[in-house]
């Protein structure tokens, strides 16, 4: 039996409550999730219209809030939550929309989340604007906490983060990159924000250094999971179901993990012809993409490392006290993978 089979069901896993599913994730999140989400609407609020409009649009446009929900469930799995993890939650959401807003300026997307994105209806330099009030937002909501533990870790990972934009960049039209600098990547853009929440939610329920730690360690190998399965949608989801644009990384000129494994193991000719794409950022060559990802099992293989990644958070959890959240969040690490959309 394969990582991915054994991760999709309870075989294999010593576990003393089993994984619950998306639904009962969020029923059981679902007061702290409110109060998370009064405080972003609050929050918000500005005395520039324009700033209102913008923030509402993309907060709005609802998402999972995956993010903000890790802090939560960090927090329960260690101990009791308060309005501390609520407002750590909400700096969690605020510094990642920010870098979604940022994000499609620079990678010039024009839909996410089925909506339009914010630059395509305001334009360029609004959206970018924007983004940095969501950043210095989220570090006053930070310093009101008065906690120079928080401060440290949020600024780390907001830097690691901006190294990470800066870093894909540097890929972009690259047909040399290989896994191991895809994975860099991952890890700034992605898994230190997972890991900073679920390390902060410990961290609020007064969590020693170690639990600490076996949070920050589930959090970072769930972001490298997640990033992976999300790249594997992007080659095989339905469209409205993905609310994005199928093939946009191909036309950005982002190689990533199963077009990167297809070069990898090509033959000759057709390795040329995949550096040739991602050169041109070709996004109507799709078909010839796929064609050589499924002659190469890349999508399986992008699976299969999604999947260690998953195993790698729910092994992380094993010491904590069993609770609902401890389940909850075994279950995410079985939904990142298993996800359509």
């Amino acid at each position: 039996m394969t990582d991915l089979e054994r991760l999709t069901t309870n075989e294999g896993w010593s576990t003393v409550q089993p994984a619950l599913d998306l639904p009962r994730i969020q029923a059981l999140a679902s007061a702290d999730m409110a109060a998370v989400d009064a405080l972003i609407r609050d929050r918000l609020s500005s005395d520039v219209v324009l700033i209102n409009q913008i923030a509402d649009h993309i907060i709005s446009a609802g998402g999972k809030r995956l993010r903000p929900m890790l802090v939560e469930l960090a927090g329960r799995a260690c101990g009791p939550v308060s309005a501390e993890h609520h407002q750590l939650a909400a700096i969690i959401e605020f510094i990642h929309t920010s870098t979604l807003l940022h994000d499609d300026v620079v990678d010039e997307s024009d839909l996410r989340r089925g909506r339009s994105t914010a630059n395509a209806l305001w334009g360029n330099a609004p959206s970018v604007l924007v983004g940095d009030f969501l950043y210095s937002r989220s570090f006053q909501l930070m310093v009101e906490l008065d906690r120079m533990e928080v401060m440290r870790i949020l600024a780390d990972t907001t830097n690691r983060i901006a190294e990470g934009e800066v870093l894909q960049l540097l890929h972009v039209h690259n047909p040399d990159t290989d896994e191991a600098a895809y994975l860099r990547v991952i890890e700034r853009k992605t898994a230190v924000l997972f890991a900073a929440g679920t390390q902060l939610g410990a961290l609020a329920s007064g969590a020693d250094a170690v639990l600490q730690q076996k949070l920050y360690d589930y959090g970072m190998h769930l972001g490298y999971a997640f990033q992976i399965a999300d790249d594997v949608l992007d080659y095989t989801a339905d469209a409205a179901d993905l609310g994005k644009n199928l093939g946009d990384d191909l036309a950005e000129g982002k190689a990533t993990l199963p077009l990167i494994h297809a070069i990898a193991h090509s033959a000759e000719p057709v390795r040329t012809r995949l550096r040739e794409i991602i050169e041109a950022g070709d996004g109507q060559a799709m078909p010839e993409v796929l064609a050589a990802i499924h002659a190469t099992g890349g999508l399986q293989y992008s699976q299969r490392r999604a999947a260690e990644y998953a195993e790698a958070a729910e092994q992380a959890l094993e010491g904590l006290a069993e609770n609902e959240a401890v389940a909850a969040l075994r279950g995410l690490a079985r939904y990142a993978i298993e996800r359509t959309h």
